[in-house]
């Protein structure tokens, strides 16, 4: 589906469509509720939210729990719908414990769209990343660095968030099975940190001292990648560190060869055109498929990357 489809149909029928702003009559109320307020993912796709519903002249509120809380992500959502809120979008720390929330809200009229990270329950659409392709791409990534300083057998740690958490599972799922073409490399049990970077920097000291074999490990988001790059900083060790996400510490980390590449998701658009979709399902306009793949890229020495603020 292309992308701007969405947005052209919030502008068709408009009676003068010169000025851009506040194109939409209604004013509708509309919610971005993500894992937390911390990670500088969360705050690109407010960002990109934030500038589809100045457009289109919205009432826009982004909330979340300061760090990551399934249960106040929970309370956070309940209080959203009895505010009034026409439309959520939703980035989901529990897929399962929010789902019931999720119905309930959906009886009584809410729209829900999913970005990133999508509940069990169903929605209007979900924009995100191909997480299990995105990581067969870092295993791919992680082998390639191997292979570049002649390392070709050894243990391979992964850093996750939590086990419920489908997005980084379905990344770490991904990995996993890139890697079962190449036996001679053991992928380890997967430690989860919550994306909490003082306790990923703990794990892969973990990883480090428990497996003397040790020539890799991959973080699956933001904050376990921050918590790598700092332990594999200060362990003078030749370990390929492959990560997920980025903010302007990793990418000097990255310049700096502490860790080799990150892949790097597209929260601005995911905001952005998430909110021209919630929009057209709040106006009636037909969304197209259920789930738009948001992208993907690999940043490396080589490729610098921008950050959107």
């Amino acid at each position: 589906m292309n992308v701007i489809e969405p947005i052209l149909k919030l502008i068709i029928n408009i009676g003068d469509v010169v000025e851009m702003n506040h194109i939409v009559n209604e004013n509708y109320k509309i919610y971005l509720i993500t894992m937390d307020k911390s990670d500088q993912f969360w705050k690109v796709m407010d960002n990109g939210a934030r500038e589809m519903a100045s457009m289109l002249g919205v009432t826009y509120e982004w909330d979340a729990p300061l760090t990551r809380d399934v249960n106040k992500q929970i309370q956070i959502f309940n209080n959203a719908v009895v505010a009034g809120a026409d439309a959520i979008m939703l980035a989901a720390s529990d897929p399962l414990k929010i789902s019931r929330a999720v119905e309930e809200a959906k009886a009584k009229g809410v729209k829900i769209i999913y970005v990133d990270a999508p509940a069990y329950e169903e929605a209007v659409i979900t924009l995100a990343t191909d997480n299990y392709t995105a990581g067969k791409i870092a295993g791919e990534n992680m082998f390639y660095e191997l292979e570049e300083i002649g390392v070709t057998y050894g243990s391979i740690g992964i850093i996750g968030v939590t086990p419920e958490n489908r997005t980084t599972v379905n990344r770490e799922m991904g990995f996993r099975d890139y890697f079962k073409l190449f036996v001679r490399y053991q992928i380890l049990e997967t430690i989860y940190t919550n994306g909490d970077p003082e306790l990923a920097k703990q794990a892969t000291e973990k990883y480090i001292k428990d497996n003397t074999n040790l020539v890799g490990v991959f973080s699956t988001n933001e904050g376990s990648t921050l918590g790598m790059g700092y332990a594999l900083r200060e362990n003078d060790k030749n370990i390929i560190g492959i990560g997920f996400d980025i903010t302007e510490i990793i990418q000097e980390m990255i310049r700096d060869n502490t860790i080799k590449a990150t892949l790097v998701q597209n929260p601005f658009t995911m905001g952005y055109l998430g909110m021209a979709q919630t929009v057209a399902a709040l106006r009636g306009f037909d969304t197209g498929p259920q789930f738009i793949n948001t992208g993907v890229t690999v940043v490396n020495i080589y490729t610098p990357s921008r950050i959107l603020s």
